[in-house]
């Protein structure tokens, strides 16, 4: 992670309160007061655009079904590929979830 983050110990504490939560609802109630509507509708739309990425659908499909941006896609892809790993452990999570569920 980028030094800047790294030294923010404002952002290490909300990613400590953000662990916490067990529960979705609870999870969603502290996400509804921290962010705006437009903030959490951008944050799943990323997500959404991650999975779809994950699913091997190309940019143009994927811009179709999200309204996404091609540039934004090509973002989210960078750092899918060449980020911290945090968006691939994610997906192998939800993919593990989903075959627990089936």
């Amino acid at each position: 992670m980028e030094t800047e983050l790294d030294e923010n110990k404002d952002l290490w504490a909300l990613l400590k309160v953000i662990c916490h939560f067990d529960e979705i609802d609870s999870c969603s109630r502290f996400f509804r007061d921290l962010c705006t509507v437009g903030e959490l509708n951008a944050l799943a739309e990323r997500w959404a655009v991650v999975r779809l990425l994950g699913s091997g659908l190309g940019y143009r499909e994927i811009s179709r079904k999200t309204g996404t941006s091609t540039a934004t896609i090509t973002r989210i892809s960078h750092w899918l590929r060449y980020g911290e790993g945090g968006y691939r452990e994610a997906l192998r999570w939800i993919e593990q979830e989903e075959d627990r569920n089936a």
